[in-house]
């Protein structure tokens, strides 16, 4: 693998992007973020959504603003991987069902991807509450991931399709499958780690309280990084919703 990582590095290969979104249950959110896309969609991009067998309308609502809807077993991973194999993009974009990407994302992207031929990134991120502890929340998850080189799912993740098909997609793991796949990726280079910011939901942190979900979601990197199953992880992480 460590050869065909290095030749990558010589050319970023740039036009469409495919993002795709996996959902479980967001009605309430999918059309306003898939009526956000519609400018990137008329601009020649892509947008895959990746069901995982949602019971109140996802799928159906999906439908008119999506180049393609499709249905897989409920895991992100798994998802993720399922939109990938469909997808026509040579880049590959990641996002959440909560998540809104900033103006311009594609030229953000292409232009970034182009300038510095790294094939992997990921945006800043912002909480979409307006509780004060919420901005200090992003700051730090901001900071961290530009420190260590680790992306979450939540700051959209980019990546070229050539090296995401050599890392061989997400691991399909029950949870911190960013986490994962961002360590495979680092293989090859640092992530773009562009200022602008997504606005990803900040639901959880207000139905759970601020400093419970943090306290968790820290316990949960812990543990992941310890060893720890990630069937284990993400029921833990379901007492979250």
């Amino acid at each position: 693998m460590t050869n065909t990582l290095l030749s990558l590095r010589r050319e970023v290969p740039i036009s469409r992007i495919s993002i795709v979104i996996p959902a479980l249950n967001e009605a309430p959110f999918i059309r306003q973020s898939l009526l956000a896309l519609q400018s990137l969609r008329q601009s020649g991009h892509e947008i895959i959504v990746v069901d995982g067998t949602s019971h109140d309308g996802t799928e159906t609502i999906a439908q008119a603003f999506s180049d393609h809807v499709i249905r897989t077993h409920r895991g992100r991973a798994r998802q993720l991987n399922a939109g990938a194999r469909i997808a026509n993009g040579e880049i590959l974009l990641f996002l959440h069902a909560d998540t809104t990407l900033p103006p311009s994302a594609d030229c953000l992207i292409i232009d970034a991807m182009k300038t510095t031929k790294r094939h992997w990134g990921r945006f800043n991120v912002r909480l979409s509450g307006k509780q004060p502890l919420l901005r200090i929340v992003e700051s730090l998850m901001n900071w961290r991931s530009r420190l260590t080189g680790i992306a979450t799912g939540d700051q959209g993740i980019f990546v070229s399709r050539d090296l995401f098909e050599t890392v061989g997609g997400f691991p399909e793991i029950d949870l911190m499958e960013d986490i994962a796949m961002s360590k495979l990726l680092k293989k090859n280079c640092r992530p773009l780690c562009l200022s602008q910011s997504v606005i990803t939901s900040s639901r959880r942190w207000e139905k759970n309280g601020l400093f419970r979900t943090i306290l968790l979601m820290w316990r949960l990197r812990l543990v992941y990084a310890l060893g720890a199953n990630p069937r284990r992880l993400a029921q833990l992480y379901e007492t979250l919703k």
